[in-house]
């Protein structure tokens, strides 16, 4: 039997360009581990950092409201980081309010279970709340049952809205999480 993991105690800050390498690395190994067997392997396999890598130069240099969270260990090391935007689709926004979302949210494997998502899920839900957005959205693979369940921890609510995107040829549904944002202590 394995130990659960311990709870770290984790610091949040904004993320700056020159860590997109090390974020392209969370992302990619987060790709590869949470996914096996909910997107296609050769989907999986076929993704490339220095791709990524761009990504996030181009993403981290944009000005707010957008921006990447990360949690850091004492030493500075990066366990995980969100990235939240306000909402890219027009039917996801909850008419009448600010609708922020929940981009990106991905802990480096090795720092899975010891907190470090869920700091920087709550330093970016804590930056939509500054930035003026009373709800937000987050879409989760239909079939990644541990992002579900987290998702589900922490107050968000399945609204039963669902798209088929295809990766590598083959449906990945997806499936909606909302949840009201309210004013709390900053990270």
């Amino acid at each position: 039997m394995v130990a659960p993991p311990v709870t770290m105690r984790w610091t949040t800050r904004r993320a700056s360009v020159a860590e997109a390498e090390t974020l392209a690395l969370i992302n990619l190994e987060g790709w590869r581990s949470a996914y096996r067997g909910v997107v296609p392997d050769a989907h999986l396999d076929s993704l490339r950092v220095e791709d990524r890598i761009e990504r996030f130069r181009a993403r981290l240099g944009l000005p707010g409201p957008r921006a990447t969270w990360v949690a850091v260990t004492e030493d500075g090391t990066i366990g995980a980081y969100a990235t939240v935007v306000p909402v890219r689709e027009e039917s996801d926004r909850l008419p009448g309010v600010p609708t922020g979302e929940l981009a990106s949210l991905y802990a480096a494997p090795r720092f899975r279970g010891a907190g470090a998502g869920f700091a920087a899920h709550q330093a970016g839900l804590a930056h939509l709340v500054r930035e003026g957005f009373g709800h937000a959205v987050v879409w989760v693979f239909r079939a990644n049952a541990p992002a579900r369940r987290f998702y589900e921890r922490c107050g968000w609510q399945c609204d039963g809205v669902v798209k088929d995107p295809q990766l590598g040829g083959v449906p990945t549904p997806e499936i909606r999480y909302s949840r009201p944002l309210r004013p709390g202590p900053s990270p």
